[in-house]
């Protein structure tokens, strides 16, 4: 069969956990023996990549508001699938593709959910009406896809709870994955130095883009509360917003002006660089108040970094409470943004947790250790991209 996939981000263009997984689902799926042809149909510069087709937006379209250069790509995806046997689109930048290319060349259209527009409220400041052509946009090919996947079985909740028109019996569950051999511990520190880190005292790495769901604010202001000898490592950049940006920025002022070992990295760290703050991490932090599965956390388990992460979403079917890391409870808001009911409560229960995280080495080395087992042995792609070819078949 010939796969056409359609994503927003594709090597070198990659931000965030989806591209991540479409980088390496595309990589296993063409292991395949004797699977399917895949081509790739992606946003923004020409790719050199064989079977890897590029599209930028239209010249007719600038100025215009994000949503809408994102749809007029997805015309030009839509056409280009021409041929393919089934198409299947990532986030909603590309589903309205997968859509159209449905109804134009009537093939089966398969969606991978990796986070949901109803529970994301805060991109109205983003892309402001544009939130809502991206809200219509994701509905309207949920609720016609041949199949729906979910990267988590908290995820397949969402999905149902935000789309009830959808049949269950349509929504699959295949997990995000690790590539074991590309991220795994690392014994160098030059790197780590070279950032201003001090690999002999405890440190808490945080990892991810400057966004609401990732729950930054509330980890800074737990990292107050922190015993001084313990660093806070923030790889943490690319903004949603000015006022998101302003906000974590303030944050970070105060808490440098109150303690030392404050390290903020805004730029974007090379691999080798994320190696070694995560092999050298006392543990690893995922603060998040929406996280369908959170990629990043397996790679800071490959790496043996005990995690601490909120018990939302997807998260703890990552992280096992007491074995490989620390949950931390949280009762949530009913209105989409996830925010803490009681923000101070989720900010005492934070710190007191990575507190005791950091205070005992040896339990979080063994949890670490224990993580790369669970990674490796639950989360690997080849099994990722064999449930992905399963869910192909029960709809062609």
């Amino acid at each position: 069969m010939r796969v056409d996939l359609l994503t927003k981000e594709y090597p070198p263009e990659i931000y965030g956990g989806a591209g991540v997984h479409v980088e390496e689902l595309v990589k296993a799926l063409r292991a395949v023996p004797a699977g399917p042809q895949v081509q790739v149909r992606c946003f923004g510069a020409e790719r050199t990549e064989p079977d890897a087709t590029a599209y930028p937006e239209p010249g007719t379209l600038a100025g215009a508001n994000a949503a809408l250069r994102t749809l007029g790509v997805d015309l030009a995806m839509a056409d280009g699938a021409a041929g393919a046997d089934l198409v299947h689109s990532h986030t909603w930048y590309a589903n309205l593709a997968g859509h159209l290319a449905s109804l134009l060349h009537g093939v089966p259209h398969v969606v991978t959910a990796h986070s949901l527009e109803p529970l994301r409220p805060w991109k109205a400041e983003q892309l402001g009406g544009g939130y809502r052509v991206s809200s219509w946009a994701e509905r309207t090919a949920f609720e016609a896809a041949a199949a729906v996947v979910a990267v988590s079985a908290g995820m397949r909740a969402d999905i149902l709870r935000s789309y009830p028109a959808l049949d269950p019996e349509r929504v699959h569950v295949v997990h995000n994955g690790i590539d074991a051999a590309r991220w795994e511990r690392v014994e160098g520190r030059d790197l780590v130095r070279a950032n201003g880190v001090d690999p002999d005292r405890p440190s808490v790495v945080f990892v991810g883009r400057i966004t609401r769901q990732k729950g930054l604010p509330h980890l800074l202001r737990a990292a107050a509360q922190l015993p001084p000898e313990v660093q806070l490592v923030l790889c943490a950049g690319a903004p949603d917003t000015p006022e998101i940006a302003a906000e974590v920025a303030g944050l970070v002022q105060e808490l440098q002006r109150t303690r030392e070992g404050v390290v903020w990295l805004q730029r974007h760290l090379s691999r080798a660089e994320l190696l070694e703050h995560l092999s050298q991490a006392t543990v690893f932090v995922c603060p998040s108040v929406y996280e369908p599965l959170g990629i990043v956390n397996l790679e800071a388990m490959a790496c043996g970094a005990a995690v601490v992460g909120t018990a939302t979403g997807g998260i703890p079917e990552v992280v096992d409470d007491g074995v490989t890391g620390w949950l931390v409870p949280i009762e949530q808001v009913t209105d989409g943004t996830g925010a803490p009911v009681d923000p101070d409560r989720f900010v005492a229960d934070l710190a007191a947790t990575l507190t005791r995280a950091v205070s005992d080495p040896d339990r979080a080395r063994a949890f670490g250790a224990a993580g790369r087992t669970r990674a490796v042995e639950r989360f690997s792609w080849d099994a990722i991209a064999e449930r992905t070819l399963e869910v192909y078949r029960s709809v062609l």
